[in-house]
């Protein structure tokens, strides 16, 4: 199976089912729950894992998120390196959610100065308004794919180094305006 699937509209439907499931456990705490990665870009490719960030209204309330998602068996994992993004990971010892468990996905919570959340959400918007740019990002993941002969891990290792310099020239052009 290739890595990379065509765009298609489940992966906001499925984005969608999640969330609905995040908000109802997190009711009250006034977080947002945003679509972001490769699969929240019309028309582009990607790997058919959605992408998650809970943007909480302020550091303080990161408890309260924690423990709401603890509730939906989500395990506080840390930030693997990268600093105001916490990871989020369902330990698949409960049983089996209808939707958490039905659909893959990756699960983020940050403060609102999180510069992660911040790259994600302007790499996201741009590929959103500017077609040549999911395109060449599409490309680039699918020759990656293909070097790294589909494999999960290779590609995840390639990509790593590879799309990070496509990502941070497109954050540039959109710190010059």
């Amino acid at each position: 199976m290739r890595l990379i699937q065509p765009y298609t509209e489940d992966w906001e439907k499925a984005f969608l089912e999640i969330s609905k499931v995040l908000e109802s456990a997190t009711k009250g705490l006034d977080v947002t729950v945003h679509h972001i990665g490769s699969t929240s870009v019309p028309g582009l490719g990607a790997k058919p894992i959605i992408d998650i960030d809970i943007e909480l209204p302020n550091a303080a309330a990161f408890e309260k998120v924690s423990s709401a998602l603890k509730s939906l068996e989500y395990n506080h994992v840390g930030d693997y390196g990268i600093p105001k993004r916490e990871v989020f990971k369902r330990d698949g010892r409960a049983p089996g959610h209808p939707v958490l468990d039905r659909i893959s996905h990756h699960l983020y919570v940050c403060p609102p100065d999180s510069p992660e959340l911040h790259r994600h959400l302007s790499f996201r918007n741009y590929l959103r308004e500017h077609a040549w740019a999911r395109d060449e990002y599409e490309g680039l993941k699918q020759e990656i794919a293909n070097t790294a002969k589909q494999d999960k891990a290779a590609y995840s290792e390639l990509k790593e180094v590879r799309a990070r310099t496509f990502v941070e020239q497109i954050l540039s052009l959109i710190k010059k305006g």
